[in-house]
C-alpha cells in the first residue's frame, strides 16, 4: 500500500481560512451508532481524504455535513456558520456534493444537467418563469452560458447535446462534478469519484480534482482505492466503525498498522450507508 506522495498535492499551498468545521458530529439509528463523535476541519484549498473499510460511516458522515441526516448530537459549521439541516439551503450556503451511485437526469443533455446545479443560484420567480419575461430569459442565457463554461472545464465541451444516459461511464462521472460545482460552491465532497473507473479514467480523475482545488475550492474525498487517495490528499482521515481511527498526513497514515489492520481484518460486509448513495 506505499504510494510515492504527489509533487502537485506537496507543493500546494493550503489557506489558513477554515471553511467547514464538523465538531463530534454522532448519527445513531435507533441503537446502532453508525457515526460516533467525528470531528473534521477544512481549509480553503485543501484536500482532504475520508477512508476506511466497508461499514465505516463515511456516507453516513456525508449525509450529515449535507443536511441529508440531521445529526443526533454535534454541529456543522461552513465559514463560521452553522449549517440549516436542509440540503437545498446547505448547497446555497456553499457546499456540494456528489454521490456513489451516479444520480443524473438520464433524459436529458449533458447542459441540461449542469443548469439544473445552476437554478439554485437563479431569483426568477415562478410566474416569470412561466411567462418567460426579461428576467428569465436573461438568467436562462447566462445560466447556459456557465454550463456550457463548466462542460468544458471538465473536458465534457463536446458532448454538450448527449443524453447523459449516452455518456460512457467516466464521463458522467465528470458530469455529476460539473453540475455540483454550477452550484457555486466553497466546498466539494466528492463521494467514490473513481468507483468503477479504468485506470486512465482515474488518472484523469485526479488531475481533475487537483485543478479544482487550484480554483481555491476545498474538496473532501470517500474512496477506497488507496493508491488514489494518498496520492491525491494533503490530509487523510480512517474511520472505523464510526470513529476516527487515524488523521495525519498521507505518509502518517498509510504507514500506520492499524490502518492496514482495518483493512486486511475489518469485516467485509456491505457499508450500512450505500442504502442512501
Amino acid at each position: 500500500m506505499t504510494v510515492t506522495e504527489s509533487p502537485q498535492s506537496s507543493a500546494h499551498h493550503i489557506g489558513d481560512k477554515v471553511v467547514l468545521e464538523a465538531n463530534d458530529v454522532t448519527m445513531r439509528f435507533g441503537g446502532l451508532t453508525a457515526v460516533d463523535s467525528v470531528s473534521m476541519t477544512v481549509h480553503e484549498g485543501e484536500i482532504v481524504g475520508l477512508i476506511g473499510p466497508n461499514g465505516a460511516g463515511k456516507t453516513t458522515f456525508f449525509n450529515c455535513l449535507t443536511g441529508l441526516y440531521i445529526p443526533t448530537e454535534g454541529k456543522v459549521t461552513l465559514n463560521g456558520a452553522t449549517l440549516p439541516p436542509k440540503p437545498l439551503k446547505v448547497v446555497r450556503a456553499g457546499m456540494a456534493r456528489t454521490f456513489q451511485n451516479i444520480r443524473l437526469f438520464n433524459n436529458m443533455t449533458a447542459l441540461e444537467n449542469v443548469m439544473v446545479g445552476r437554478y439554485c443560484r437563479t431569483s426568477s420567480m415562478a410566474l416569470t418563469s412561466i411567462l418567460r419575461g426579461p428576467k428569465f430569459r436573461r438568467e436562462e442565457a447566462e445560466t447556459r452560458e456557465r454550463a456550457q463554461e463548466l462542460l468544458d472545464y471538465v473536458g465534457l465541451g463536446s458532448a454538450t447535446e448527449i443524453l447523459a444516459r449516452n455518456l460512457p461511464y467516466g464521463d458522467q462521472r465528470r458530469l455529476e462534478i460539473a453540475r455540483a460545482i454550477a452550484t457555486d460552491p466553497q466546498i466539494l465532497l466528492l463521494d467514490e469519484p473513481t468507483a468503477g473507473m479504468n485506470p486512465r479514467e482515474t488518472e484523469e480523475t485526479m488531475h481533475l480534482i487537483f485543478k479544482i482545488r487550484e480554483s481555491g475550492l476545498a474538496v473532501v474525498v470517500i474512496e477506497h482505492d488507496m493508491r488514489f487517495i494518498f496520492n491525491l490528499c494533503d490530509r487523510v482521515l480512517c474511520l472505523v466503525q464510526g470513529e476516527v481511527l487515524i488523521e495525519g498526513s498521507p505518509g502518517e497514515v498509510q504507514s500506520d498498522p492499524r490502518v492496514i489492520e482495518a483493512y486486511i481484518g475489518g469485516d467485509a460486509e456491505d457499508d450500512e450507508e450505500e442504502e442512501n448513495a
